[in-house]
């Protein structure tokens, strides 16, 4: 399904004369096209699924975001911002984020079910959360938050001993 909305989006940006989009989804198509190969050569016989791309587009996204930041060490501005142009391509076809509410709330909820009480726990924690919002969630921030919680946890139980 991600595999035709891609080749459909390719498409249109071609028609449309857009050569930022085509030309990053060509590279992605490409890209995708070789994982295939290499899946099928392991065993697979349709090559790879929604997720695998998924995880190559979130991949793209943050080696871009690298090379922006190179870019702007170097005072390439003009280049940083071809980047950030091929970021939003990409971005089209990732789910959406949940907002740093969203994840607050699903921190605690999930804090609260897995009975975590100290930074131990932060594995378990977000390891259901992955289970649960993968790719709809930064897990980075998703940890930040844990361990504030959880070693706010421990600060405060200190506290009372």
């Amino acid at each position: 399904m991600l595999r035709e909305r891609l080749q459909a989006a390719l498409k249109e940006a071609s028609e449309k004369g857009e050569s930022r989009a085509a030309a990053t989804l060509r590279l992605v198509l490409a890209a995708l096209d070789e994982r295939d190969r290499s899946a099928r050569e392991e065993g697979g016989r349709e090559g790879v699924d929604d997720e695998a791309i998924l995880a190559m587009l979130r991949e793209m996204i943050e080696q871009r975001r690298a090379e922006i930041a190179r870019c702007e060490a170097c005072a390439r501005l003009e280049e940083a911002e071809r980047e950030a142009e091929e970021i939003a391509v990409l971005e089209r076809f990732l789910p959406p984020q949940m907002s740093e509410e969203e994840i607050a709330r699903a921190v605690e909820a999930a804090i609260d079910e897995l009975e975590a009480h100290s930074l131990k726990d932060t594995g378990k924690v977000i390891a259901a959360l992955k289970s649960r919002f993968n790719g709809h969630m930064d897990l980075g921030r998703a940890k930040r938050m844990v361990c504030e919680r959880l070693d706010g946890c421990r600060q405060a139980s200190a506290g009372r001993s």
